[in-house]
C-alpha cells in the first residue's frame, strides 16, 4: 500500500496493491474517530446513570461479564438496550439528514422538514387511534407512514428529474398536510389512545429493550454500507446533475436508491423511538463544520448524530432534578435554536 501526501489540505490519497486508489481527509478522519469515541464515552456514562448509579469502571467491568448479578442485570436488561436503540437511531437521523440535504443542496432540506417524519407519525396515529394496536403494529404503521410519504414527495417532485428546491417545497406542503391529519387523529381518539399518541409523538427512549434493538441493528447494518458506498457518486450530486453526468454519474438511478435508503432509515429509526426532530437537521451541519471538508460527510453525520442523541438523552434524565423528561423533548429545544440560526444565516449569505 502506497501513500502520499497533499500537504496544502492534508488529503492523503492511498493506493492498494490491487490498483484502486481512494482520498482520505486527514482532518475528516481524526473528527471521525473523537466523534465515535465521544458517542461510546457517552453510551458508558449514560448505562451508568439512573437510581442505580454505576461508575464508568463499574459499567465497563460489568459489560466485560466481570460484574455482580445485579449489575449485569440493570445493565444488560434494562440500559444497554436504551442505549443502543439512542446510538442506532441517532446514527440512522445523522445520515438520513446528509443524504436529504446533499440531494436537494439545501440545508434546510432534512427529514423534518420534508415530510418524512410527520408521515411516520401519521402511519403510527393511524394504527393506535383507528385500529388500537399494540407497540409492534404501531411500529410497522410508522414505518409504511414514512416510506409511502417518501414515495409520494418524490413522485409529487418528478419532472424530467428531482430537483432539490422542488424536492423541498413539495416536502413542506406535505409535512403541512400531514401536520393537519396528525392533529385530526387526535381530536377523534378516545382518551386511552390520544395519551398513547402525545406520548409517542414526543418522541423517548425510555422503556426501550431488545425488541426494538435487533430489527433497528439490521437494517442499519444492511442501509449504513450501502449508503457509505454511494458516498462519491453523492458527492458528484451535488455539484450539479449535468456535472455529475459527465463523470459518468447515474444521476436519477444514484438519487433514487439514496433517497430510499434514507427514508427507510428515517422510518425505522422514527418507529424505534418515535419522532425525534431535529437531529437530522442539525447532525450534517454540525459534522461539516467539524470536518471542514466538501461533501456529504456521511460518515461524520451518522457518528454526530449518534453523540447528539445520546448527550440529548443525558441531559433529559439529569439536568431537570428528579423530573425526566422525554429526550424528544430537549432535541426539539436545541433543534428549534439551532434552526433559528442557520435560518438566519442563510439570509445573511443571500441563499434565501
Amino acid at each position: 500500500m502506497k501513500a502520499t501526501q497533499d500537504t496544502t489540505r492534508t488529503v492523503r490519497a492511498v493506493r492498494t496493491a490491487g490498483g484502486l486508489s481512494f482520498r482520505v481527509e486527514a482532518r475528516a478522519l481524526v473528527v471521525i474517530v473523537l466523534l465515535l469515541a465521544a458517542a461510546a464515552f457517552a453510551a458508558v456514562v449514560l448505562i451508568g446513570s439512573g437510581d442505580f448509579a454505576m461508575s464508568p469502571g463499574q459499567v465497563v467491568t460489568t459489560l466485560t461479564g466481570n460484574g455482580t448479578f445485579q449489575q449485569e442485570f440493570i445493565v444488560t436488561e434494562l440500559r444497554l438496550p436504551r442505549v443502543l436503540v439512542g446510538l442506532l437511531v441517532g446514527a440512522a437521523l445523522g445520515i438520513g439528514g446528509a443524504v436529504f440535504q446533499s440531494v436537494s443542496r439545501n440545508p434546510l432540506g432534512s427529514p423534518d422538514v420534508l415530510g418524512f417524519g410527520q408521515g411516520s407519525a401519521v402511519g403510527a396515529l393511524i394504527v393506535i387511534v383507528l385500529f388500537h394496536g399494540d407497540p409492534t403494529t404501531v411500529a410497522a404503521g410508522a414505518v409504511g407512514g414514512g416510506l409511502l410519504t417518501g414515495a409520494a414527495v418524490y413522485l409529487l417532485a418528478w419532472k424530467r428529474g428531482v430537483h432539490g428546491y422542488r424536492l423541498v417545497l413539495v416536502g413542506i406542503g406535505a409535512a403541512a398536510m400531514l401536520t393537519a391529519a396528525t392533529h385530526y387523529l387526535i381530536t377523534k381518539a378516545n382518551l386511552v389512545d390520544a395519551t398513547r399518541a402525545v406520548v409517542w409523538m414526543t418522541g423517548s427512549l425510555d422503556g426501550r429493550d431488545w425488541a426494538q434493538v435487533w430489527p433497528l441493528l439490521a437494517v442499519c447494518c444492511v442501509l449504513i454500507p450501502l449508503v457509505l458506498a454511494y458516498g462519491r457518486p453523492l458527492r458528484m450530486i451535488e455539484m450539479g446533475d449535468d456535472a455529475a453526468h459527465a463523470l459518468g454519474v447515474r444521476v436519477e438511478r444514484t438519487r433514487l436508491v439514496l433517497l430510499s435508503c434514507a427514508v427507510l432509515l428515517v422510518a425505522v429509526a422514527t418507529a424505534a423511538a418515535g419522532p425525534i426532530v431535529f437531529v437530522s437537521l442539525s447532525a450534517p451541519q454540525v459534522a461539516r463544520r467539524l470536518t471542514r471538508a466538501p461533501g456529504p460527510n456521511l460518515a461524520a453525520a451518522a457518528g454526530t448524530g449518534a453523540a447528539l442523541l445520546l448527550v440529548a438523552d443525558w441531559t433529559a434524565m439529569n439536568a431537570f432534578g428528579d423530573r425526566q423528561l422525554p429526550v424528544g423533548v430537549v432535541t426539539g429545544v436545541l433543534g428549534g435554536c439551532y434552526l433559528l440560526w442557520l435560518l438566519v444565516t442563510e439570509r445573511r449569505a443571500g441563499r434565501i
